[in-house]
């Protein structure tokens, strides 16, 4: 009966989850595609630093060593729950015993060590949330849903760590008990005197009901994490790999150029022949107002982010009462993908644009309900920025909030021909007199005189 309830369990566990982390990259896809160059040695060796190595994270070190807690524990623990799915599947109780002997004792030795170090972060972790309130953790958009999220998962992991303990604790004392169906762990750094302590004396009948407990609790929180994860920022667990592969190398002073714009500026100066100008041709749109306008790193970016704040907390426009908050600008765009990925899931024909050819199935290509990113970001976030780049700098996961910003700027002002008030007049005289200052006489009269 055992088996069959895992098995019917582990189905149904990865039908739900494959059809969700579906969605999550057809979100990600909604982004258009965007080729730039990449060294492959640099890409690797960001995803060993970056994303594996946690190197970004020592910044603030603090947090960085009970992350790292917690972190190497989860690696490692990864090793049980190989063993844990094989004995659901086959029947079996601890099949790596025999077959690894010594080492056995070795791994689980760790994973003891590394679960208690991992429970103290956890105890620190909430602490640090929500009574100490570090300022970074508590900003506006952390309100609500972000807040409840972060703690779901560190209370999940008290749960593990209390299965992984019951389970090991109870099993020390069948060893003894019953040697033939309960194979020999060694001597365990925590569970030999925690088992013994919390149950020594308890029948055997009693015994198996703890481990039996201990290994459901952990197996179900493991499986309840998994189907939780495409609902939470912790994604980043997954998505911070390809996010670093991925992450552009060029300086992070350097903008991308636009085309039709560099173009047009090259003709004024000569540099390219004049062309010819099709006055009937559509006016090309510049920038990005949606999920579906910005690149599918960008969405990636959205997806990948720890909603940690360290962006925020280090942005010159947020410190000075500016309304700019790097993350909430990450938060807005997953949020936005994500309703365009549910709607596009429920096939809602009202939102097909009317001027699309196809008019019979909702694609990204023919999708519009009325709504954009500026309905999620407002104006004055995105004209706070300074582009300093210390966003980029201060994220562990080589996210990049300014790309964003830049490229609803971009749309606002040559798409929208809008923009601040005390913009404007700076544009119209760079445009009519090549210079910033609203001055009568040409910018190089002084070189002629």
């Amino acid at each position: 009966m055992q088996q069959l309830v895992f098995l019917l369990l582990l189905a149904a566990v990865g039908y739900f989850s494959f059809r969700e982390y579906s969605k999550i990259i057809r979100n990600i896809r909604l982004g258009k595609d965007d080729d730039y160059p990449l060294d492959k040695s640099q890409s690797l060796k960001n995803v060993l630093l970056v994303a594996f190595g946690q190197k970004k994270m020592f910044k603030r070190w603090i947090p960085a060593v009970f992350h790292l807690f917690i972190y190497v524990a989860f690696l490692f623990t990864q090793i049980e729950l190989i063993e844990i799915i094989i004995d659901g599947v086959s029947g079996s109780h601890r099949i790596f015993a025999d077959a690894l002997g010594g080492l056995y004792t070795v791994i689980l030795s760790m994973i003891e060590v590394l679960s208690f170090l991992a429970l103290i972060a956890t105890f620190i972790f909430l602490y640090r949330r929500n009574l100490l309130k570090v300022p970074r953790l508590v900003k506006s958009e952390m309100n609500g849903w972000p807040k409840l999220d972060a703690n779901l998962i560190l209370f999940g992991e008290l749960l593990l760590v209390t299965g992984i303990f019951t389970m090991n604790g109870a099993d020390v004392l069948l060893q003894n008990i019953d040697p033939s169906h309960y194979p020999s762990t060694g001597t365990l750094p925590i569970s030999s005197w925690l088992g013994p302590a919390l149950f020594g004396g308890f029948s055997e009948g009693s015994l198996v009901v703890l481990e039996r407990a201990g290994w459901w609790l952990h197996i179900l929180v493991v499986f309840g994490f998994i189907l939780y994860l495409p609902f939470s920022k912790h994604l980043h667990i997954f998505f911070a790999f390809p996010n670093t592969y991925f992450a552009k190398q060029n300086p992070r002073g350097e903008m991308e150029n636009m085309p039709a714009i560099m173009n047009e500026v090259k003709t004024m100066f000569g540099l390219l022949p004049e062309q010819e100008v099709d006055m009937n041709a559509e006016l090309p749109a510049f920038g990005a107002n949606d999920v579906m306008q910005l690149s599918w790193k960008n969405v990636l970016d959205s997806y990948t982010c720890t909603e940690c704040g360290r962006c925020t907390d280090e942005c010159p426009a947020n410190k000075t009462g500016k309304k700019l908050s790097p993350r909430k600008i990450m938060m807005d765009v997953r949020d936005r993908a994500t309703e365009i990925g549910t709607n596009l899931d429920k096939k809602m024909i009202s939102f097909i644009d009317p001027q699309s050819e196809n008019k019979e199935t909702l694609t990204k290509d023919n999708y519009a309900d009325g709504k954009s990113l500026f309905d999620y970001i407002s104006r004055e976030e995105i004209h706070a920025c300074t582009t300093c780049n210390a966003c980029i700098e201060a994220c562990p996961v080589l996210i990049n909030p300014l790309d964003i910003i830049l490229q609803l700027r971009r749309y606002e002002i040559l798409t929208e021909s809008a923009g601040p008030p005390d913009w404007t007049p700076m544009f119209t005289s760079l445009e009519n007199q090549g210079s910033v200052w609203q001055i009568p006489d040409e910018r190089d009269a002084w070189r002629r005189d």
